[in-house]
Formats: C-alpha cells, structure tokens, sequence
C-alpha cells in the first residue's frame, strides 16, 4: 500500500509518437516505487498514453515545443495526471462513430478516469494542461 503521499514527479519529452511509450516507462517505475496497485498502475497507464498521444498528435504547435507531464500523488488515495502542451484550444469531448479508426481517447479518459479536465496554463505560460485523476484503493476501502 502507498506510503508516501504528496509525491510528484515532472518530466519533458518532444513531440514525437515514441513519447508516450517513453513516459509510460518512467510512470511505471514511479508506480512501483510509490507502491501503486497493479490494477490501477495499469489504469494509469492506459490514462497517460492517452493524454501524451492526444498532445503529441493535436496539439497544433511547432515542433521544437515540448510536452510536459507531471504525474502527482497528493494523497494515498488519489492519482493525478497532468500533460501540457503549447496549443491553446481546450481539447472537448467527442463520440467517435464506430467506422471511426481513432478520436476515441478522450471518450477512453472519461470512461477510466475519477475526473477529467483541461485548463489554460498559468500566466507566464502557452498552451495548455489537460489533466485526469484516477481513485486508488485503499485500506478502507479496497474496492475503489
């Protein structure tokens, strides 16, 4: 069971297809030091590579602008998820017909994530940070 609550880690990869399996990397050795369940780890990372893909292939921004992720855990039952971006515009939720090959991962976020949400970065800032938090089980009660 998670120890050490109020851990974060941040992290910056380019904007490049092969950033989301590096970051799902790095996620997996925090989740084990931070002592994550399994279930959840993996829920997490289905989250997280959702997140980077959608930044890595919508963000509408030069090349050379990086993505940031910052993965907290500012309680031992609570996982949070945060990817930023230079774009702007807020990512909004569509319904992907079933002929669709792609534009199901917000629906996916939505669907696994506790919440969801994205929000204009702070002021000194470009872009945006969309975020997700994923409940995590506890003593209390397991079954979250």
């Amino acid at each position: 069971m998670i120890t050490q609550p109020v851990d974060a880690v941040e992290w910056m990869f380019p904007r490049l297809p092969r950033s989301a399996g590096r970051a799902r990397i790095r996620f997996l050795r925090m989740a084990f030091e931070w002592e994550v369940p399994v279930e959840s780890a993996e829920t997490a990372l289905i989250l997280l590579s959702e997140l980077v893909t959608n930044a890595c292939r919508h963000a509408r921004s030069p090349r050379d602008r990086m993505i940031g992720v910052r993965v907290l855990l500012p309680t031992c039952s609570l996982l949070r998820i945060e990817v930023s971006d230079a774009n702007p515009e807020l990512p909004s939720l569509r319904h992907a017909s079933p002929e669709d090959e792609s534009g199901r991962g917000l629906e996916l976020v939505a669907a696994l994530a506790t919440s969801w949400g994205a929000h204009a970065r702070g002021e000194g800032y470009i872009g945006k940070t969309t975020w997700c938090e994923l409940a995590l089980p506890t003593p209390a009660n397991p079954h979250d």
